[in-house]
């Protein structure tokens, strides 16, 4: 997916947390995403303080792929931490139902 494809999704996915009053939980839903973005903070971040990088290379993912994994294996583990992190994120939600 290029970059149209992924900014839509995530203006979507954006657009549907506001409008359901529920901001606070898109980080929890987007964990994947906020872990990638975090990862090119922080090597950047480190590599102009430090001159030290912090991952063999950013984002995160290709670091997985440099330590030996398979890129398959890399997709599908972010795909399970990203289902695990939503069905959270509704849990979160049916919990506010009841209290």
């Amino acid at each position: 997916m290029g970059d149209t494809g992924s900014l839509t999704l995530g203006g979507i996915l954006g657009l549907v947390a506001i409008f359901l009053k529920q901001e606070l939980l898109l980080p929890i839903v987007g964990l994947v995403f906020v872990v990638e973005a975090c990862s090119v903070i922080i090597q950047v971040g480190s590599f102009k303080v430090r001159k030290k990088r912090v991952f063999k290379m950013a984002p995160i993912h290709h670091h997985f792929e440099l330590d030996g994994l398979p890129e398959t294996k890399v997709t599908m583990r972010f795909w399970i931490v990203a289902l695990m992190c939503g069905i959270a994120a509704l849990g979160v939600v049916k919990m506010r139902g009841i209290f």
